[in-house]
């Protein structure tokens, strides 16, 4: 029985789609055009452990798995009555320090009387002397008595720039524990997904300690390794497309921002034992921030494809792989 006209289109339809899906994912490099080579990948992007500096306990979590944020969205709280009860006591130290050199430049103050004094009774003993109205051990106490007032007016100053430097101590600490009440509220460093939620409120976590893993939307990109010959032909900013399994009709562009300098085996997840026994070369091919931007909520890691990368910047590029994905697709 023959099949209906409408069915014949559709299965012609299919078979096309088919055929560039083909062409896109499962062709090697060659039937590629010259000037081009692919590798296999899957989309990955870096992961940001949200942790506390310090030690502490843990008040809020406001992130779930799953939950996109951008750059300065808070994250976490920690507990911070210990915080404020060291810093209020700091503070403290601060004035306490702040009297201790108010005292000691009064102290000061009476010490510059005092030498001024011991110097006018020495003078006036100086003259004395030299009309034979006092002895010479009087003349001697009244200069010894001078000696004793300016290394007493010296210990005074000490004890001022010993309070200053309580002084700078204590504002010190001050700050070092404002700073730690600061950083108790965490903040995304860089937009992205919270992928994993590692601790609730109420629990001690361990300075450095994970609360949230962040996968970064800043960096996002697919690692393939190329054979030696390839990759040392291959330019840093080399123009790329990357096409995903699930997307197969489509490109995703993108350029080439990292290639390995050493050369090693293929890792065991690449998928044949021909492909693991060549000496290959890393090389990661990113997908530039403002087209994540434009499908941040639709990114997703683990998305498995290829990569072709043009190795002559004069080859145009095949047809097939100039379709980009149309804005109406993720509406």
């Amino acid at each position: 029985m023959k099949l209906p006209r409408i069915a014949l289109a559709l299965t012609a339809l299919l078979l096309m789609g088919g055929a560039v899906a083909y062409y896109l994912v499962t062709q090697n490099n060659e039937d590629l055009p010259a000037g081009f080579v692919q590798g296999n990948g899957r989309i990955e992007a870096e992961q940001v452990e949200i942790a506390p500096k310090i030690a502490g306990r843990v008040d809020q979590v406001l992130a779930a798995e799953g939950d996109l944020v951008e750059t300065g969205t808070v994250l976490v709280e920690m507990d911070t009555d210990e915080l404020q009860a060291a810093h209020d006591r700091a503070k403290a130290e601060v004035a306490l320090a702040r009297q201790t050199k108010a005292e000691a430049e009064a102290v000061v103050l009476q010490r510059k009387s005092e030498l001024q004094l011991a110097g006018q009774e020495l003078e006036r003993a100086r003259t004395l002397l030299l009309s034979e109205h006092i002895s010479e051990a009087v003349f001697d106490e009244r200069e010894t008595a001078r000696h004793v007032a300016e290394a007493v007016l010296g210990a005074a100053k000490a004890r001022v720039a010993t309070a200053d430097s309580q002084i700078a101590a204590a504002e010190a600490e001050v700050r070092r524990i404002t700073a730690q009440i600061s950083d108790s509220t965490i903040q995304a460093p860089t937009p992205g997904r919270v992928l994993y939620r590692l601790a609730e409120p109420g629990e001690v976590v361990n300075a450095g300690g994970p609360i949230l893993t962040l996968l970064s939307l800043k960096e996002v990109y697919m690692e393939v390794f190329l054979p030696a010959r390839e990759a040392g032909l291959l330019p840093i900013g080399a123009e790329a497309r990357i096409v995903l399994d699930a997307l197969p009709d489509y490109a995703i562009p993108a350029v080439v921002s990292f290639v390995s300098p050493e050369a090693q085996f293929t890792p065991k997840q690449v998928e044949t034992l021909e492909e693991r026994e060549k000496l290959v070369f890393r090389v990661r091919v990113r997908i530039p921030p403002d087209l994540v931007a434009g499908r941040i909520e639709h990114v997703k890691t683990g998305l498995r494809g290829v990569a072709i990368v043009r190795l002559d910047a004069g080859a145009p590029w095949p047809e097939a792989l100039n379709r980009r994905i149309p804005p109406e697709l993720f509406e």
